[in-house]
């Protein structure tokens, strides 16, 4: 099973692709596409569309595990604006047939590290030690993407032994 996690995010939408095969995880690919602030918002969403699109056609994933849109009431255009990336993601997994399952950060938060309010720290640490990573992913986005995978595939009932 191929699993893609991505971390909407306007100015840098992170991904991972990891695939589960005979009893081990592997990490195939790690990327973060990135929009500048200054294009208009139908560049920077297709910035984020065609990097996805790519990586889903060279991967076929199976499933495709979205962070869930989290947004403090004060700033409704920020969840408008999230919904504009969220909706470029799901369409490009639409299209190459991989499901969209979509993951509270706090459930993915829990699942890691036991805790729903675990910081940007444990996470990294619980990824870069569940995935016997040499080094910890060098971007937030990259790390969150990880997790989403990981969570997804246990959801899935993938083994997550390392390779």
């Amino acid at each position: 099973m191929i699993a893609l996690g991505v971390d909407p995010g306007l100015a840098a939408t992170g991904y991972a692709v990891l695939e589960a095969a005979n009893g081990h995880l592997n990490v195939r690919q790690l990327g973060c596409a990135r929009s500048r602030s200054r294009r208009p918002m139908e560049q920077r969403v297709r910035t984020i569309y065609d990097e996805l699109a790519e990586v889903l056609a060279r991967w076929h994933p199976d499933l495709t595990i979205l962070e869930g849109l989290y947004s403090d009431y004060g700033f409704p255009r920020t969840a408008i604006l999230m919904g504009h990336v969220r909706g470029v993601i799901c369409l490009a997994a639409g299209q190459t047939g991989a499901r969209v399952v979509e993951l509270a950060p706090a459930e993915v938060k829990r699942a890691l590290t036991g805790s729903g309010r675990a910081g940007k720290e444990q996470i990294r640490r619980a990824v870069t030690r569940m995935l016997n990573l040499a080094d910890p992913p060098d971007s937030e986005h990259i790390c969150d993407a990880l997790a989403l995978a990981l969570v997804g595939l246990a959801r899935e009932g993938v083994t997550l032994s390392m390779e």
